[in-house]
């Protein structure tokens, strides 16, 4: 703004107002964070509790206390958050909920950033959660209800209501396998799966039980 010199004071003597030269102070750039994962339990009958723990930490190994870290999954509308913890004074955390939803889907765990640090992200895997199922397997030769032919070297199964190319996550025994729906069966009352020849030998399965499925 423009001030007039006072009347009878010439412009000269009026007192100069300073401008300081100094830049103002430019904010610290935001660090770099890693999530570490120490333990996992994705792998879950329904109505089990799945949980993820681990440690966010601030480069180059420092844990960044009272910061808020999500576990989400991967559907058909994008990234979703299944369940938040907030870190402790040591960075560390612990995740955890309780699966009511059988299913298989990528997971991952996420730490959005704030401004002091920058965001992380880390996958997980696969997060499973099964329901027990009655099945059998059979083998042989001849064609599939749903295309092509049925060899000892087969990965699938048989099921009389998913649709064909359904993919199943079924657990036997501590071994997991992904297979698709490639034929109709089994026709016998309880049962809800045969698999095949190369299904049983990878899951380790006998003639018949229990096998946890996705399906």
């Amino acid at each position: 703004m423009y001030v007039p010199a006072t009347l009878g004071q010439p412009a000269s003597a009026l007192t100069p107002v300073e401008i300081s030269s100094a830049a103002p102070a430019l904010s610290a750039r935001p660090m770099r964070t890693a999530l570490k994962v120490r333990s996992s339990q994705l792998n879950v009958l329904d109505g089990h509790r799945v949980s993820v723990a681990g440690a966010l930490l601030q480069t180059p190994r420092s844990g960044l206390p009272g910061r808020v870290v999500a576990m989400q999954a991967l559907g058909r509308r994008g990234w979703s958050t299944l369940a938040r913890a907030r870190t402790d004074a040591t960075g560390r955390f612990r995740l955890s909920f309780v699966a009511h939803r059988i299913g298989s889907s990528s997971v991952r765990l996420r730490f959005a950033g704030d401004r002091l640090d920058l965001g992380a992200r880390r996958r997980l895997g696969r997060l499973n959660v099964f329901h027990l199922a009655d099945a059998s397997w059979y083998g042989g030769g001849g064609g599939l209800a749903c295309g092509g032919s049925l060899t000892s070297n087969t990965l699938g199964v048989a099921n009389k209501t998913l649709p064909c190319g359904t993919l199943v996550t079924l657990r036997y025994g501590g071994r997991s396998v992904r297979v698709p729906v490639v034929d109709r069966g089994p026709y016998v009352a309880g049962r809800e799966f045969d698999l095949t020849e190369a299904t049983r030998q990878a899951l380790g399965f006998g003639d018949t039980g229990q096998v946890w499925s996705t399906g």
